[in-house]
């Protein structure tokens, strides 16, 4: 059925219709819940489906909407999830450009959910004021621009997702909160899988507080109970603010290829962070962090088994190049590591603390199976060592390059033989 007006448009919901075409951009006084099954899509290029402050369309399930530009308030939700229904069905979501929040998430009565993306360009959103939360390592985390979250405690309950072509924020204009955040209800509830993820340029902000030792962000983040088989980040992928990691796992990821920039701007804004089991990444351009304590890349939980890194950089004090603090396999750096700060804070587990910008430090608990840097680990603060060995082990090391330690009271190699 075909509509052009918002009585129109309430009329063919309201009368059980199927299929509603607008064929008119329309302002709605009031959120649009679509019924089980309904399809809602966009004739034309340019057609807006506008909410004047409320939240947007409302699904229940097995709803589709196609080729639409939706606006609402940045902090609303654009499109959300409201349904009793055990079996959610398919929610496909397919060639839409939206202004505020996308939050699919299930609770209780939902055991079933499969979520279906193709085309979605979030441009605006702020994220940050919805209660659901998850919490680990001494830390909150807020939801992002675009959600998928299994609040389920029922280990049975399960979202799958395969989602395409997803982009967030502009550059320069960052989302508020996270960008992609994708989760299940805890370690032991409700589960996500994602079979494939792709991504476009991906730009996030969280507006924390400098100092703020317990709530973080991640430009995209896999957390609890969450397993993504494969993710293509072909997008630069930016955070800009406090605590805003840019690429985070908390659950698991069996192959994931960045194949553009990862860059941080924000204090302890880490380029790549590790809590959860990660069986392959790969970064075929630089890691690239601004912020004060913004470390490259960090293992600090889980494990990695084998990860490859183009080059990673850091530019301020207390911004280790590359920190272990759990057991990996194989890492593989292709060009340099290159640290240019000192000493300084930066948030570790949710607590401030002070560390030097070493280059790669290995600390207790920590092993490494094999590293190889085929280019140079370089150190240009000082007070900080490029090569830091400090309770952990590396059991088999190659080193193309250099080491090279530039700043007073620095050290070259700590901890090892070379």
């Amino acid at each position: 059925m075909k509509v052009k007006n918002y009585i129109e448009l309430q009329k063919a919901i309201d009368g059980g219709e199927s299929e509603i075409v607008l064929t008119k951009s329309i302002a709605s006084p009031n959120s649009i819940r679509l019924r089980k099954g309904q399809k809602i899509t966009g004739e034309g290029d340019v057609i807006m489906l506008s909410f004047i402050n409320s939240e947007g369309l409302v699904l229940e399930g097995d709803n589709e909407i196609s080729n639409l530009i939706i606006q609402t308030s940045p902090d609303k939700r654009a499109i959300s999830l409201s349904s009793s229904l055990e079996d959610v069905g398919v929610i496909s979501l397919n060639d839409l450009t939206v202004n505020g929040v996308v939050q699919i998430l299930t609770r209780n009565s939902n055991k079933k959910l499969n979520v279906k993306i193709k085309n979605l360009d979030i441009a605006g959103a702020d994220a940050r004021g919805y209660s659901e939360k998850p919490q680990k390592y001494g830390v909150n985390v807020y939801q992002g621009a675009l959600t998928i979250y299994n609040y389920n405690p029922d280990e049975k309950s399960l979202i799958t997702v395969d989602a395409e072509n997803v982009s967030v924020g502009r550059e320069k204009a960052p989302v508020l909160g996270s960008g992609i955040f994708i989760a299940g209800f805890n370690d032991d509830g409700g589960r996500t899988e994602v079979n494939k993820l792709v991504t476009g340029e991906i730009y996030s902000n969280g507006m924390i507080p400098f100092g703020q030792p317990n709530l973080i962000t991640g430009g995209i983040f896999i957390l609890n109970s969450a397993h993504a088989k494969e993710i293509v980040t072909d997008g630069k992928t930016v955070t800009y603010g406090v605590n805003d990691m840019v690429l985070d796992v908390w659950g698991k990821v069996d192959k994931w290829v960045v194949n553009e920039k990862i860059v941080s701007h924000g204090s302890s804004g880490i380029g790549f962070v590790n809590f959860g089991t990660v069986d392959y990444f790969e970064a075929r351009k630089p890691i690239e962090t601004y912020g004060l304590g913004a470390r490259g890349f960090n293992q600090y939980d889980g494990t990695i088994k084998e990860a490859k890194f183009d080059k990673i950089e850091t530019f301020a004090d207390g911004s280790i190049g590359m920190q272990f603090s759990k057991p990996v396999g194989k890492i593989v750096v292709e060009k340099d590591v290159i640290t240019n700060g000192g000493e300084g804070e930066t948030l570790v587990k949710g607590e401030i603390m002070t560390l030097a910008a070493d280059g790669i430090s290995v600390k207790e608990g920590g092993e490494i199976k094999e590293l190889v840097v085929k280019g140079n680990i370089e150190t240009n603060g000082d007070s900080v060592k490029s090569l830091h060995v400090d309770g952990g082990k590396i059991d088999k090391i190659e080193i193309g390059g250099e080491i090279i330690a530039e700043g007073k009271d620095s050290e070259k190699v700590v901890g090892i033989e070379i």
